[in-house]
């Protein structure tokens, strides 16, 4: 469709103004984005206010971003976005937006643009286990949801339509996530790298009749068990080959079979669509051929026949106002500006019947608070939760074809489930493709190193480049992170940006409940090196400001950019801010979405679950405005 049919309308704020519309919608990510697709498609009026820069949803638009990410000299996860004064990320160099008030910081960042942080993300779309769901009752640590894994599968299937999974179930099924049965993924799993293949090879051993795979023990006492050493791929929110075995399950029953083909990926006519995945290793932050999913597809495919979404972007949201007596939100107030390195700005205010905030977990949290909403249970921005990375590296004895591939393709999950949860965290393991580069001591350092100190060049720089890049493996141990009210989001009026906005102040600590796994997963990278008959190179500096010690061992971590816990589902407004649909126990008609609603995070990546849930709350919404 071209960009005048599509359904999506930028607007200016004096249409907004004229306008009372049936949703109010803050932030144009994955679950804003999935919100407005399911409202507007069953005719309601729909604003989305939109705090970055994006003025369409076009190839173009999008190749401006691959061609900034190519000229940046630091390659961050934000690095393809110039950077906003007016809206700022956590990554935007000299422009300080988190104000860390410790322990340690909280290591991470995410993206302020139109399609939110799908515009850098991995792109693993993992379902959280069971036992997730009951995190607090099964192990003793941080909070239950009032939701079951049961009750979220049929959004999970939802979601993962939406936006285009590719995977094994199988794999899967016997890492302990159920299925309905029959079910597979819309798309075929991405298949193993070289890499990949090379890590298992070395992971197995000769045991009559077979091969098996190597195990290794973990937890004390009665909650000691064996783990095996065994990989598995991903499911990845990025085009592989559509799977025709694949039946949609839609969980309002009504027995359509429905099979699953790629939408159009920019609003231009032709239909621009994304391409199979390629293996740029550079696929974080940004797929410069669109194989990965991000949130403007979902807007992109919005029903021409829908009611058309408004969206008034270089709009960010300054109070939520809400009426005295009743305590009904009645309007959200944006500052809206013209040229990002200027605060200059004009006021304006969007009205409506409800009020979804789908800006993040930070975002939202500093939102209510700056609105002086800090909830009754008192828990407004308390359990910031993040997964945090213990990195380990090393130099394969031969060529393993790193940096060819997406970022991270398979990798060892048994440490996900487990008694041991008792004691110490789960985890999971990324093998990555891209290198040593997330350590800091990556392909870059290694060509300097060569150039500039060495003087190689010809083919001994060849050489010297294939030697000590093609054999880098980095391995990610992703740790979660149980709920702590003590770790939060906070205002204070000394920290604000251009715009007279506040600043987010982040208070965390990592607990010894993840440090205990972080020293193990240490020792086990040890023995995994040892096994692949790799040379370590694992190193952690004392000035690096993520550094801690246990122990009497030094160590330090990677944010995984998996901000959630800030405004946690409960059972009652005394125990939680929203309810198991998301809605504000204290503001009827407010709706509060993403991760931030989520009481734990398990050692899945979060983005699935925030899709499942946007699709959950999106059914409430529509029966709220019947």
């Amino acid at each position: 469709m071209s960009q005048s049919q599509t359904s999506i309308k930028f607007v200016t704020p004096e249409i907004v103004c004229n306008t009372v519309y049936d949703a109010v919608i803050v932030g144009a990510g994955v679950a804003g984005a999935i919100v407005a697709k399911q409202l507007s498609q069953q005719k309601k009026r729909v604003l989305i206010l939109e705090a970055g820069t994006g003025k369409d949803l076009t190839l173009k638009g999008f190749q401006s971003y691959v061609e900034t990410f190519y000229s940046a000299v630091a390659k961050n996860a934000n690095a393809p976005y110039p950077v906003n004064p007016n809206a700022l990320s956590p990554t935007d160099g000299i422009h300080r937006y988190f104000e860390e008030k410790g322990p340690l910081p909280i290591s991470g960042s995410y993206t302020r643009v139109l399609g939110g942080t799908t515009m850098h993300w991995e792109g693993k779309t993992i379902r959280m286990l069971p036992e997730d769901f009951k995190f607090r009752s099964t192990y003793g640590h941080g909070l239950d949801w009032p939701l079951s894994y049961q009750d979220l599968q049929p959004y999970y299937r939802d979601a993962e339509y939406e936006i285009g999974v590719a995977g094994d179930v199988e794999e899967q099924k016997e890492l302990g996530v159920p299925f309905a049965e029959g079910y597979v993924f819309p798309m075929k799993k991405l298949p193993p790298s070289y890499l990949d293949k090379q890590v298992d090879a070395g992971l197995t051993i000769e045991k009559s009749p077979n091969k098996v795979n190597k195990s290794v023990s973990i937890g004390e006492g009665d909650d000691s068990e064996d783990k095996e050493l065994k990989l598995s791929t991903f499911p990845q929110g990025r085009n592989s080959e559509p799977n025709l075995d694949y039946k949609l399950f839609p969980h309002q029953g009504n027995g359509r079979n429905i099979d699953f083909v790629p939408e159009g990926m920019a609003s231009v006519n032709p239909v621009e669509y994304g391409e199979r995945c390629q293996g740029n290793a550079n696929c974080v932050p940004i797929c410069p051929v669109q194989a990965k999913y991000d949130a403007r597809r979902t807007l992109n495919t919005i029903n021409s026949a829908a009611e058309p979404v408004h969206l008034l972007s270089q709009a960010v949201a300054s109070e939520v106002e809400i009426d005295p007596e009743t305590g009904d939100i009645v309007a959200i107030h944006y500052k809206h500006y013209q040229d990002k390195s200027s605060p200059q700005h004009t006021v304006g205010t969007a009205k409506g019947s409800l009020f979804v905030l789908a800006a993040g977990a930070v975002e939202n949290a500093k939102l209510m608070l700056a609105s002086n909403l800090p909830s009754t249970s008192g828990l407004m921005g308390c359990h910031l939760m993040d997964h945090p990375f213990l990195l380990a590296w090393a130099l394969m004895p031969e060529n393993t074809g790193t940096m060819r591939g997406p970022l991270v393709t398979s990798g060892i999950n048994t440490f996900r489930y487990g008694n041991f949860r008792k004691q110490q965290a789960a985890f999971a393991i990324d093998i990555h493709n891209d290198g040593w580069g997330w350590s800091g001591t990556g392909a870059t350092d290694v060509v300097r190193e060569a150039i500039d100190k060495q003087r190689k060049y010809g083919q001994e720089l060849r050489d010297e480049l294939i030697a000590k890049i093609s054999p880098q493996l980095l391995l990610a141990f992703m740790c979660e992170l149980p709920a702590d009210p003590n770790n939060r989001v906070s205002i204070d009026p000394q920290y604000k940006d251009q715009l007279g906005n506040y600043r987010p102040v982040i208070h965390f600590d990592v607990p010894d409940y993840c440090k205990k796994t972080m020293a193990y997963a240490r020792k086990l990278s040890s023995e995994i090196f040892e096994s692949l008959g790799a040379t370590e190179y694992s190193h952690y500096d004392k000035s690096d400001p993520a550094y801690f010690e246990y122990e009497g061992e030094g160590y330090w971590f990677r944010g995984g950019n998996h901000f959630s816990g800030t405004h946690v589902m409960g059972t009652t407004k005394n125990n939680s801010v929203v309810d198991k649909n998301q809605r504000s126990w204290d503001h009827q008609n407010l709706y509060l979405l993403g991760a931030g609603s989520m009481p734990s995070i398990g050692s899945s990546n979060t983005t699935l679950s925030i899709a499942a849930l946007a699709l959950l709350a999106s059914r409430e919404m529509l029966n709220d405005l019947k």
